[in-house]
């Protein structure tokens, strides 16, 4: 009998997993762009038709809200239908967004187009959907294959987020938007066409291992500390009875109301503070420039020292930065708008790239995107939550103090949360596991 055809990435000098890591940070580049570019079209949209700041700025959280409700299903989707179906319906959803955007004339053409169609599309594209099937593919460099594809979102801001200010400067924010639905469309739908759930469906293992070396991996060390929890196949409902589950949810909510308050207000902030368009565009593509080495770096730290270490100093770095733009307020300076900057980009957008590892490493098994999937309405309800409230805020006292404030708050409680989750104690890190056997 004959053997099967073998598929043709066997014939790649190099192990599958990282083509699907390069397509996720194409993939990461383009989609978090085009929602990260509603900072960059606040202003021009609140000129053209004087809006309150609330108002414009809920039509991104009312995307964020949108994506909550439909976060359980999308991880359904994931387990049963994989990957390619899901990115490939964010594609729709979001080119179908970004090109009926230039026809908005009030305030819910605002929410129906950048709202929901670019938002909702952005979580079947984006941090979300790729934790629920990149740790699939490696085991060992989980955090450093994690945080090489989200920094896709630092290269595509560096990229494109000057790009298309300028875009708006000289054609209008009409224009850019257009833009960005073609580039969605032309680039990441037939990149998508590439990615797999897991190595297996290609008759690999993660890491590219062997399967005689990963045997004897597997004999000479373990990573499970507790093996009566890791024993359990965790389904949604047993997920939700736990501690675990609910600290996650706390740690989430909280960071990422943090992240998305400052993300979305940072560029009317500092043209108010007297920047000028252009350095405020600049400096919110610099924040992810410099995440790129944040994440990648703290992404490896992260399997040598443990998750929490990093999610703690991603929590550190947005708080430096609110303390960076109070500051700001009183005494404006280079300086200070560098530390911001630097702050949040190197070390708060670290969080990304151990954001999937802590959830899987508590909960992996058979029906991890059921419970991720749910999962990230905490997440995406922190990102709802942060620019509305943060907006709101300010329109009733003429400030955005209060509201940083309230956001440095956030950090610390996260920090807190993602300690008592604990995912060093279900499963250790590939450095924890070579201090044991050293130990040994």
């Amino acid at each position: 009998m004959n053997a099967p055809p073998r598929h043709w990435s066997s014939h790649l000098p190099f192990y599958y997993g990282w083509l699907i890591v390069a397509v996720a940070f194409v993939t990461m580049a383009i989609a978090v762009t085009a929602r990260t570019v509603f900072s960059l079209l606040l202003p021009p949209l609140i000129g053209e038709f004087g809006w309150d700041r609330g108002l414009a700025a809920g039509a991104f959280s009312f995307g964020f809200l949108f994506s909550a409700v439909i976060s359980p299903m999308v991880g359904r989707l994931m387990d049963s239908r994989g990957p390619r179906v899901v990115i490939e319906s964010g594609v729709g959803l979001m080119s179908l967004g970004m090109l009926l955007a230039p026809m908005i004339e009030k305030p819910w053409h605002l929410y129906a187009t950048l709202g929901v169609l670019v938002g909702g599309g952005a979580n079947l594209m984006t941090y979300t959907v790729h934790s629920l099937f990149l740790p699939s593919w490696f085991v060992r460099r989980r955090g450093l294959a994690m945080s090489i594809a989200f920094a896709g979102a630092g290269a595509g801001a560096i990229v494109l987020l000057p790009w298309l200010q300028t875009i708006i400067i000289r054609d209008g924010w009409r224009a850019s938007c257009s833009v960005m639905g073609l580039l969605v469309l032309g680039v990441i739908g037939p990149l998508t066409l590439l990615v797999r759930r897991r190595p297996e469906d290609l008759g690999l293992l993660p890491d590219g291992a062997a399967r005689s070396a990963a045997a004897a991996s597997a004999r000479k060390a373990s990573n499970i500390v507790d093996a009566a929890w890791a024993a359990i196949e965790w389904t949604l409902a047993r997920a939700m009875r736990t501690g675990r589950f609910w600290w996650l949810v706390l740690a989430y909510f909280c960071l990422v109301y943090a992240w998305y308050a400052v993300q979305v207000h940072q560029t009317k902030y500092l043209i108010e503070l007297g920047f000028t368009p252009l350095v405020a565009a600049w400096s919110l593509g610099l924040v992810s420039a410099v995440a790129i080495p944040g994440q990648i770096g703290l992404g490896a730290l992260s399997d040598r020292v443990g998750r929490e270490w990093v999610w703690t100093i991603a929590c550190l770095g947005f708080l430096i930065c609110y303390a960076a733009l109070i500051a700001l307020e009183h005494a404006p300076s280079n300086a200070l708008l560098y530390v911001m900057v630097v702050s949040q980009g190197l070390l708060g957008y670290a969080a990304v790239a151990v954001m999937g590892p802590i959830a899987a490493e508590i909960f992996d098994g058979p029906h991890f995107g059921a419970v991720f999937g749910t999962l990230t309405v905490a997440l995406i309800g922190g990102g709802a939550a942060g620019p509305w409230v943060t907006g709101v805020i300010h329109d009733l006292t003429g400030s955005y103090r209060l509201a940083f404030v309230l956001a440095i708050a956030c950090c610390g409680v996260s920090a807190a949360a993602i300690w008592m989750a604990a995912p060093r104690k279900v499963r250790r890190v590939p450095g924890g596991m070579r201090a044991t056997a050293s130990a040994a």
